[in-house]
């Protein structure tokens, strides 16, 4: 049995400006027809590491591999990688046709060809009847759908897309999303995908790298990435989170017991690692685990709070509480009328969670992650 080569793999590949840092060493392999996504705030290093994957930047040092072979330094052309930004780049003055046709008139394929593989692709972006139209006269969403099928029509091993819904609004993006990933599914194409939106990586993602300040923070599927995070900062840029300090007690069978908030014990399950009682740590539970309790009902976790406001967002109603030590604790429940009657400002409240969702996150809390309570 042999070991399947990736289609990318980066070794150690890292760069610097002067002094300043912006890609710490790198290393992370892509399978063939994987969709993996570049997520992280501005100068993480995402962008970065894109284009030096597509040949538009130089590393200071490590390797590139794609199907193999060192491609750390090779230019451009010779990288069968396609592109798609968020600026669309269509040729303003070609019409639909010619903007698909352009990449395999630049590669000497035949006319006939060049039709078939047009006018498919046009098929499979569900857009046969712009094809006489000139970029002006589509909107936001049918442009980033070309310039898609510009990248996509000379079949390109890996294509790169950097930001490509960065300029639509929400409703559009949340169909180019599926878009995206339909077509994803049809094409097999291996896809990198950098986007500074947590919901559009873990809508559309196969795995999701998360990048800070320069490195890889945490490398997995969006479950890994939202339930088991492994850090402060993981946990908090994925989606809505309550991190708290701890100290590690002393554990009870199938459990590991912490001092969290003002002292109060905290339950999470046994998991493999091996803590010493009395270490520093943190720990998250994510606000829709959280629910507040009915008298008499009972949780492996149970904390006193004020409730200081309800705010309803459609079918959710995010409850902000006041823990008896000062801290935030936010809890998300579907929206009742008859359960939010009962919840007024000011009222004395008990919220509980499960020990399955308490996770313990390495070092402690280095990020400012709860919201404020106004």
């Amino acid at each position: 049995m042999t070991d399947v080569v990736p289609k990318l793999s980066v070794d150690r590949v890292h760069k610097s400006y002067g002094a300043a840092r912006a890609l710490r060493e790198t290393s992370l392999e892509v399978a063939a027809g994987e969709f993996l996504t570049l997520l992280g705030p501005s100068g993480s290093g995402k962008t970065t590491l894109l284009m030096i994957l597509a040949g538009l930047g130089v590393p200071d040092g490590g390797e590139v591999r794609i199907d193999g072979r060192v491609a750390t330094y090779a230019p451009v052309h010779e990288r069968d990688i396609g592109m798609v930004f968020q600026n669309y780049a269509l040729f303003p003055h070609l019409t639909v046709y010619e903007n698909i046709a352009f990449p395999l008139r630049m590669r000497r394929v035949a006319e006939s060809e060049i039709q078939r593989r047009v006018q498919r692709i046009l098929d499979i972006v569900r857009l046969p009847h712009t094809a006489r139209r000139l970029p002006r006269e589509l909107s936001g969403g049918q442009q980033q759908r070309i310039a898609l099928a510009r990248c996509a029509v000379y079949e390109p091993s890996i294509i790169l897309m950097d930001e490509p819904l960065g300029a639509l609004d929400k409703k559009l993006r949340d169909q180019m999303q599926l878009e995206i990933k339909r077509l994803h599914v049809e094409l097999g194409t291996t896809i990198l995908f950098v986007t500074h939106d947590q919901e559009e990586a873990l809508t559309m993602s196969d795995r999701i790298c998360l990048m800070n300040e320069g490195g890889i923070e945490q490398l997995g599927t969006p479950d890994d990435l939202y339930f088991r995070p492994r850090t402060a900062f993981a946990a908090d840029f994925l989606g809505g989170s309550n991190i708290f300090d701890a100290v590690l007690d002393t554990p009870e069978p199938g459990s590991i017991v912490l001092r969290g908030p003002g002292g109060q014990r905290i339950v999470a399950a046994a998991g493999k690692d091996r803590l010493a009682p009395g270490a520093a740590t943190a720990f998250m539970v994510r606000p829709e685990q959280v629910r507040l309790l009915s008298p008499g009902e009972t949780a492996d976790n149970r904390l006193d709070a004020t409730l200081v406001r309800s705010l309803m967002v459609g079918a959710v109603t995010r409850h902000y509480l006041q823990l008896d030590d000062g801290d935030t604790l936010v809890a998300v429940a579907l929206t009742t009328g008859s359960r939010r009657a009962a919840l007024v400002p000011g009222a004395r409240v008990q919220a509980g969670w499960a020990a399955a969702d308490t996770v313990l996150l390495s070092g402690k809390r280095h990020v400012a992650t709860q919201e404020a309570v106004q």
